[in-house]
């Protein structure tokens, strides 16, 4: 079995289908997205669909990204709400719009989105030899004592390998280069497939990795 770790799409419905085509999927594959499905991107509503098509067929766990955050927090507080649309919330309400629908409205987000944002998504996630998380983490604690504002916000720092001597593999801290970043203990694929960069899978057990951009055009590689 496969343990492939996707980066932050950002709604780029266009890079994750090339992508998962890329990588070639099969039935025993676990997929960890690594969160941020929403905002920036063309197509926040499309991605989130897709990503509920796949877990029908296939081992998916969907992480919280600080946008997840953001998006449901827009619910509830006009303050929120307009900060939010500066992030990227703009496209991703345009999204859920039709012709003649207001694309200003989170009333156009359908409820099976919702439970997608406020239940599947997950703080973190770890296996064996491995942990998962969107921003960062602290080396000197474990998941369950990590606060919000580590894991869904603040970017990535080197300060030395987790505790549990797991390889940390993350996102949000976006590598404008393309190439996810390889510390050794800790890998960040936020690739940047919301600009100019491209949107990566990592193979964690082997540190092959493929990627993919919204013209279409893949390429893959291996850490180092």
């Amino acid at each position: 079995m496969r343990t492939l770790a996707i980066g932050d799409v950002h709604g780029c419905l266009v890079a994750l289908k090339c992508l998962l085509e890329e990588v070639d999927l099969q039935p025993d594959d676990r997929l960890v997205f690594l969160g941020d499905y929403v905002d920036r991107g063309p197509n926040s509503r499309g991605v989130i669909d897709h990503i509920l098509k796949l877990r029908e067929t296939h081992d998916v766990v969907c992480l919280t990204g600080n946008h997840e955050i953001m998006m449901r927090s827009a619910r509830h507080d006009d303050l929120m709400y307009e900060s939010w649309l500066g992030y990227g919330g703009k496209e991703a309400i345009a999204s859920y719009a039709g012709e003649d629908e207001d694309e200003t409205s989170l009333d156009n987000v359908p409820q099976r989105h919702w439970q997608f944002l406020d239940e599947i998504c997950r703080p973190y996630f770890e296996d064996d030899s491995h942990i998962f998380v969107h921003g960062n983490v602290r080396p000197d604690l474990p998941l369950d004592q990590q606060r919000d504002e580590i894991l869904y916000w603040e970017k990535f720092a080197n300060r030395g390998p987790h505790e549990s001597g797991k390889k940390v593999i993350c996102g949000h801290t976006s590598q404008k280069s393309g190439w996810p970043l390889d510390v050794g203990h800790s890998v960040v694929i936020d690739t940047w497939a919301c600009g100019t960069g491209w949107l990566t899978c990592l193979n964690a057990q082997t540190g092959h990795f493929w990627q993919a951009n919204q013209a279409g055009d893949t390429r893959r590689g291996t850490l180092a």
